[in-house]
């Protein structure tokens, strides 16, 4: 299988839900409890942003501004889930690096459980307006910069 050429679209798709991820990472910061360790998840998640803009939003540019802000919230949904999903394995390797667990069955199914614990916050209006307008502007950028740089 041949691997796709890097774009300018793609790079800004990258860069742009990059900073997307990071402030998403940033308002839900703010609404955690405040006895929960914050750690790197900013970070986490821009890199996981730049991955999704790169992967998902990168080749759905070039049909017109409007899929193209209907892709970038498709690509801010799939961020948020994979950030998710990352935090629920890290904290799961933590626990099993402890033996809390019986078998392997039982981690995989507390990730899961872990992914759902974390999603409350998410649903502040807050993070749920970065969602949606670092979405449109993410796939605007990246409409934008597919129809310059060809």
């Amino acid at each position: 299988m041949a691997t796709q050429m890097p774009t300018g679209a793609k790079a800004m798709s990258a860069a742009a839900f990059a900073v997307v991820g990071w402030l998403i990472a940033n308002t839900y910061v703010e609404n955690m409890p405040t006895s929960e360790a914050v750690g790197r998840v900013r970070e986490m998640t821009a890199v996981i942003g730049a991955i999704c803009g790169w992967k998902v939003m990168g080749p759905s540019v070039g049909k017109g501004y409007v899929e193209s802000a209907a892709a970038g919230l498709k690509t801010v949904v799939v961020l948020v889930f994979m950030a998710l999903l990352t935090v629920g394995v890290y904290e799961m390797v933590q626990l099993s690096t402890k033996m809390r667990y019986e078998g392997p069955l039982e981690a995989v199914v507390d990730i899961f459980a872990r992914m759902m614990e974390r999603a409350p916050p998410l649903s502040s209006l807050g993070v749920l307006v970065v969602m949606l307008i670092g979405g449109v502007v993410g796939g605007i950028l990246a409409e934008n910069a597919s129809r310059r740089w060809r």
